[in-house]
């Protein structure tokens, strides 16, 4: 089982619907990310990944098939060394390391392309798993917004993980 993150191709269109397209990924994510996930969206997706700079999006493969993605938001004015991370996972792929895996790398990634000393995730107080994997990535908990996120008609917490690159 080979984990690699590399940039989106057109050939990636199948499976980005596939398994972009699932209610339970989803639920972990913004609302921006479109549900249902027609191939549509993963067409303008692709398209426009051809067009990033930088690159910041990168899809999640498991032995030369695309079957997540993650990426980071990059920070500017005075938060300019700060980046964002998120990812999401097929369902057929959860609970076998492989986001835990993606992010290992992404982080290589960042501190290797950018000059970045904070990078941090958000995430819903419904997401155990993603909590794990980003604790395993050496995040740590710096603290939780009461009632910060409106998902699903439900109000819930917003827990932040951060890890700080040594300089």
């Amino acid at each position: 089982m080979a984990v690699s993150i590399r940039q989106w191709a057109d050939t990636d269109l199948d499976n980005l619907v596939l398994y972009a397209n699932n209610i339970q990924v989803w639920n972990n994510l913004r609302n921006y990310f479109p549900s249902p996930y027609t191939e549509e969206d993963g067409v303008a997706w692709l398209a426009k990944m051809k067009e990033a700079s930088p690159i910041v999006n990168l899809a999640i493969d498991l032995d030369g098939e695309a079957i997540g993605g993650i990426g980071l938001i990059l920070n500017s004015d005075v938060y300019a060394y700060s980046a964002e991370i998120s990812y999401w996972l097929g369902k057929p792929f959860w609970n076998k390391g492989i986001a835990t895996e993606a992010v290992r790398q992404m982080v290589e990634y960042c501190h290797y392309y950018f000059d970045i000393i904070r990078i941090y995730a958000e995430v819903f107080e419904i997401n155990k798993a993603s909590m794990r994997v980003l604790e395993k990535n050496g995040f740590y908990l710096e603290g939780v917004r009461r009632k910060a996120v409106y998902k699903n008609q439900v109000l819930m917490d917003d827990y932040i993980w951060v890890r700080l690159r040594p300089y």
